[in-house]
């Protein structure tokens, strides 16, 4: 790991996204919240969560971090069939949350592709990608600006 015992604890935020793309009628059980294994978004907003509050347990030479707050946001893209997820992460600390934003985002996805894949084993996921972060030395990032 590397040592981040000499820089300033700040305030750090992370905004990480992507979508989950599928059959026309896989987006419609998940927005009738009809699917065998139940509400979809709900189970996929916890699995978020839980992943951002692990990441370290995941990603080998991630530092551990005291998250101040995650935020798990879903939104329907009706043009591509797809659901996308975007989850925000933040912290006061010596090291940027970055990683647990897309840890997040991705064990989002992964748990709708999960709970629907009975109904359709094509879907992919797509884009997951680093939206924005602030906070720390770097400065602020934002994806295509």
């Amino acid at each position: 790991m590397v040592d981040v015992a000499g820089k300033d604890v700040t305030r750090r935020t992370a905004r990480a996204g992507g979508a989950i793309v599928m059959k026309p009628a896989t987006l419609e059980l998940i927005r009738a919240g009809s699917a065998k294994k139940g509400d979809v978004l709900l189970v996929a907003r916890v699995a978020a969560i839980a992943a951002a509050k692990r990441t370290a347990d995941l990603i080998p030479l991630c530092h551990p971090l005291p998250l101040t707050h995650v935020a798990v946001d879903f939104a329907f893209d009706d043009a591509r069939a797809a659901v996308v997820i975007e989850v925000t992460a933040e912290t006061l600390g010596r090291t940027g949350v970055e990683m647990e934003a897309l840890t997040a985002a991705a064990a989002g996805l992964l748990t709708v592709y999960d709970m629907c894949k009975s109904a359709d084993r094509a879907m992919r996921i797509e884009g997951l990608r680093l939206l924005e972060k602030a906070g720390g030395k770097s400065g602020h990032f934002v994806a295509g600006a």
